[in-house]
This record gives structure tokens, sequence and C-alpha cells, in this order.
């Protein structure tokens, strides 16, 4: 998934910005295939960050069956059937999407929360308060707890760090010493492995993040979406010429009148692009879908019989609305 890289911290306008998505996959067959079934999150959901304008899902052949819900994780997930035979297959999603710009003045409410103290809150005991971010502290697919984590994060999360500084120099750590080159890993390459080598693309470095937090034992989740790049000047925006994207998304609770933690806020981080904000880096990104880790999000998956191997295209456009 490359990206240009974009040096930010935060990001603070005045002004809502309207954009478009256009995420266009296309599957080409060797031999035809019988039958698919396919489960897609392309639609993104309205939320604290954006507002839905207009989204649609294109496909040809065209489904024999289709319907959308929404997930546990509140994504819209989109499962259909064909039934014809076919060697090609186009999904096309087209969504307009308005987003709002960061509030940046929620942070002097989180910035004295030590991350020892998130840690130790959420530590099951005994009648002690139950917060549904529990569910992003432990393994999933792509996630897996270890020490080499845990030593890399400590030169980030010293004793009685906040939990939001302490997140912040994480996230500036991978940005700096890590190398972002397409071709040095794929789905597969274990998180460990992309640790180790000190490369990948923004889906390892959100999963480096993420394994970061779970071994200290802090929930952290993943977030799929995109972000709008602009073209070097005196160039035109090239069409299809963007990728999806990838961050994270860390829970900081909140300290009550007796100084006591409870239910708090997401706070993401894009360790890709050094930027960070509550509830979105900033209002050119797009929330698509958010999950344990990469396998909860995939943008298309299922089953097909018939056909042999396949070769699978990928155009994504992200523009603003009315300009060129």
């Amino acid at each position: 998934m490359p990206l240009t890289s974009i040096i930010f911290i935060s990001l603070t306008t005045e002004s809502n910005m309207q954009l478009e998505v256009l995420h266009d996959s296309i599957y080409s067959y060797e031999g035809q295939v019988e039958t698919v079934r396919h489960l897609a999150h392309l639609k993104p959901p309205s939320s604290h960050s954006q507002k839905i304008i207009h989204s649609l899902l294109k496909i040809d052949p065209q489904p024999d069956l289709y319907y959308e819900s929404q997930d546990v994780y509140q994504n819209f997930s989109s499962y259909f059937s064909i039934q014809e035979k076919h060697s090609k297959l186009i999904i096309s999603a087209q969504s307009q999407v308005e987003t709002f710009p960061i509030d940046m003045n929620k942070w002097s409410n989180f910035d004295h929360v030590q991350w020892e103290h998130v840690k130790e809150y959420f530590q099951y005991s005994t009648h002690h308060q139950w917060d549904s971010a529990s569910e992003f502290l432990f393994h999933s697919t792509f996630i897996h707890c270890h020490h080499d984590f845990i030593d890399f994060a400590r030169k980030a999360f010293t004793p009685q760090s906040s939990m939001l500084n302490a997140c912040i120099r994480l996230m500036n750590m991978i940005y700096e010493s890590f190398e972002y080159h397409a071709s040095s890993t794929d789905i597969n390459t274990p998180t460990r492995q992309a640790l180790s080598q000190k490369k990948g693309v923004c889906q390892d470095f959100a999963h480096i993040f993420i394994s970061c937090l779970r071994s200290l034992g802090l929930p952290a989740k993943y977030i799929s979406g995109y972000l709008l790049t602009n073209p070097p000047p005196g160039k035109v925006r090239l069409i299809g010429s963007d990728a999806s994207h990838a961050w994270a998304s860390v829970y900081i609770p909140s300290l009550d009148l007796y100084n006591k933690l409870s239910p708090g806020i997401w706070c993401d981080f894009d360790p890709t692009n050094n930027r960070w904000g509550f509830e979105s880096p900033g209002e050119d990104y797009i929330f698509l879908a958010q999950g344990r880790d990469y396998a909860d999000v995939s943008p298309i998956r299922g089953v097909i019989k018939g056909g042999a191997n396949h070769d699978l295209k990928v155009e994504v456009t992200v523009r603003p609305i009315n300009t060129n």
C-alpha cells in the first residue's frame, strides 16, 4: 500500500472537508469461475470524525444475492454471491464523505493519565469495573504479544510517563527508525519480522504499534481507511494512483472527580506519517473500518469455485469534491 509520507504532528483547522473515494478492485481469472461468495468492507460509516454524504458499491457481474449489515465493530459489511460463470470480477466502491477537524482541546483532559495506571485499570480483578476496550488487549490473527515488542516500546514508555505522550513517542520512533518499502513485506509477513527488519508498509507499522501496546497490557485497535495525498506543485492529480491506508487507535481512560480512572476516549496514531489526533489523525483522513487487526477489516475476502490463478488490480483515488 504505497503512500506519500507527510511529516505532521497535529492538524488544527476550522473547516470541514468534503472528499470522494473511488476504490476499484479488478479480479482477472485464468479460466472461468463458476461461483463466488465474498464479504467486503468498502463502505465507510458515519462516525465522530465524519459524515457519509453518499456511498455506493457496484459489482460486475451482478450478484445473485447481496445484502448489507453492521458487524460487531459497527463496520459496514457487504456480502454477495455470484452464480454466473465469469472470467473477470469488478468491485467498485464510490463514497463521498464530509470530515471534521480535530478537537485538540481534548488533550488537556487526558494528558496526565500515566500508562502504568492504564495497565492497572485493565487488569482483571473481582468486582473491577468492566470496560469494553478490554477486547483489544489480547492476541489476534496478526497481533501476538512478545518481549521483542516490549523491549522496543520501553524506550517510549518510560516510568510514570503519560499514556498520551508515550504513544506519541512510540509513533515518532517507528516513523524515524523504519523504512517505508512496498516490496519488503506482504500480508503474511509476521509482525515480529517487520519489527526486526525495520521495513514495511502502513499495515506493518500499524500492527507493530498495536503489538507494542498490547504486549504492555494496553488496549489498541487497527483502523483501515484512506488519506488525501496532494500531487507535487504543477502536477495534476492522477486517478487511481492513491492507496488504502492503515493506522492504529489507542484507548485512554479519563480521570473522574475523585482522580480515579473512568471510561475515556480513543486516540488515533499514524506511525507511517507521524500524525495523531483524538478520534482521527486529521480531516484529510477517511475512516473505513476498525477491528483487532487487518483480518477483521480486509477489503474483500471470500471463496471461489472454479478458475485457476488470478490477478488482482486495485485502483484508489481520494480527491476533494468539486475540484480537479
